[in-house]
């Protein structure tokens, strides 16, 4: 009976106050989240920056302004939490550089190459990640699928996630993002293509 609730109904219910449904709608985009972080963090940063860190940071502060959150919809919903993490996500990206700036200030005999703080630590590029985003029992197998899912776009890479990782059904799907059922099946269709072509013989038994 839980999981026939939608995500509509978890927006109305958490603006009326109910603290469950609340808790409940935010760990419908743990997962989402995760995979924004390493999306956006390369695999050399993410050593100093836990993207589980960043979740929960931005859960705390949903929860904190959750008055000020005026969407009714899960697309907006989706939009918010992203902003709030893309925040958070930066904040501690130019805390951690900052902090290494210093370091390596205080070493002058460190090569100049050291002090290079490039671009490519934040990247769209996937890094060698062991572990997955949550419990899944192949993690090999979907360590994989999440590298491969960074080179998706973002709308499709959710989808094809909620699909194979979470085993969502295309109506749950299109209630979790706000989009019609052809619009998911849409999505899938673009992001299995792209993810036949990234991965092979790997991914020959998906859709």
């Amino acid at each position: 009976m839980e999981r026939e609730l939608s995500t509509a109904f978890l927006i109305h219910s958490a603006k009326a106050g109910d603290r469950e449904h609340f808790g409940r709608l935010l760990e419908q985009y743990r997962g989402y989240l995760l995979m924004l972080g390493h999306r956006y963090l390369s695999d050399r940063l993410r050593r100093r920056v836990e993207p589980g860190d960043l979740v929960q940071m931005t859960f705390l502060e949903a929860q904190r302004d959750w008055d000020q959150f005026r969407g009714q919809t899960p697309g907006e919903l989706i939009a918010w939490l992203r902003h709030i993490f893309k925040n958070n996500l930066s904040t501690a990206v130019a805390r951690h550089l900052f902090a290494q700036k210093r370091s390596l200030d205080r070493e002058t005999h460190a090569p100049a190459a050291a002090r290079d703080s490039s671009p490519d630590w934040i990247t769209l590029l996937p890094g060698n990640q062991s572990s997955p985003s949550r419990r899944v029992a192949h993690r090999e197998e979907v360590a994989i699928l999440f590298e491969a899912l960074h080179r998706l776009p973002e709308a499709q890479a959710e989808a094809v996630r909620l699909r194979y990782l979470e085993s969502l059904t295309l109506d749950e799907i299109a209630d979790r993002i706000g989009k019609s059922e052809l619009a998911v099946a849409g999505l899938l269709k673009r992001g299995l293509s792209k993810l036949r072509t990234i991965l092979g013989p790997r991914w020959e038994s998906a859709g």
